[in-house]
């Protein structure tokens, strides 16, 4: 049960966006320019894998779950690699470049303070530019406050695998800037 009184129906982050119009605005804005906007060389799944990981390192749920699901519709339905990267990470079938991103990934989660300059080295060492490297600690700084948001207000995190998949197809087709997929008991779920 939330602790404050939200807008019953809408999981994790979109009630709170609901709650609040004013805060959703830029936290949408920055969603869709970290992961959603064209880049010039991560893709827009390798983007959502950072996000999927820090949130599965945050044991935020729903962010974690929802992200995943807007990975898999990014890299061509390809789930088996969210969860191989959610299980292990190291043993996952993603680049060394995107090993070494998910490394400073891992460490921003833990604390800014945690990136190195030899992990950064190391990632250079991968293919790396200082954009992705850039690009990769924002994602991973803005995760740890989302996951925190969300968690820190005990939203509802729905249990249903499929509801995940059908919103991250969603934002996976239109972004960050469409308006969310409703949820009731009683009636099917629709875009809004």
């Amino acid at each position: 049960m939330p602790h404050i009184n939200l807008p019953a129906g809408l999981p994790g982050i979109r009630s709170l966006f609901t709650f609040r119009p004013e805060t959703a605005v830029p936290l949408n804005f920055l969603a869709q320019t970290l992961l959603h906007n064209p880049h010039p060389t991560l893709s827009a799944g390798e983007r959502e894998l950072i996000a999927t990981y820090v949130s599965s390192l945050n044991d935020c749920k729903y962010c974690a779950t929802i992200h995943g699901a807007i990975a898999k519709h990014q890299l061509n339905k390809d789930g088996q690699t969210v969860k191989a990267v959610v299980a292990d990470m190291e043993t996952s079938p993603v680049s060394d470049k995107l090993k070494a991103l998910l490394r400073i990934a891992a460490k921003v989660q833990i604390g800014g303070k945690s990136v190195t300059e030899t992990d950064v080295e190391l990632a250079h060492q991968e293919g790396a530019t200082d954009l992705e490297v850039h690009d990769t600690v924002l994602i991973a700084a803005a995760f740890c406050m989302y996951n925190r948001y969300v968690d820190g207000l005990a939203t509802f995190q729905p249990d249903d695998e499929e509801l995940y998949d059908q919103m991250g197809a969603q934002r996976a087709r239109e972004g960050y800037h469409s308006g969310p997929l409703k949820l009731t008991k009683t009636e099917p779920v629709e875009a809004q």
